[in-house]
């Protein structure tokens, strides 16, 4: 990953308490694991981003090695890697992922 990109990254991930890359839009997801994880903040009704990896291939591929994580989405709050799709699910269903927003958002 070139030091442009990685700061790139970190700028988006620093500047926006929740923060998805994913496939598409919060308005238009272009599929199921993005979608899942838009209806879940949605759900929660609280402010977060998104990056639309399709639209950007350098930061498609350079999320990957940013988080050492190999899927999209990646959800990070508060400036830290979270997970993808099922790891939101989870988080969600056992009511962690709201506490971990509600940190991200008061502080």
């Amino acid at each position: 990953m070139t030091p442009e990109l990685k700061a790139r990254i970190d700028k988006l991930v620093q500047e926006n308490k929740v923060l998805v890359f994913m496939k598409g839009s919060k308005l238009m997801p272009q599929c199921g694991f993005s979608n899942n994880v838009v209806q879940i903040l949605n759900t929660l009704g609280v402010p977060y981003e998104t990056v639309d990896v399709l639209a950007d291939f350098e930061i498609r591929q350079g999320i990957k090695e940013y988080s050492n994580w190999p899927t999209i989405p990646q959800i990070y709050i508060n400036g830290e890697f979270i997970g993808g799709s099922d790891i939101a699910i989870e988080l969600y269903q056992s009511g962690e992922l709201q506490q971990m927003v509600e940190v991200a958002l008061a502080s």
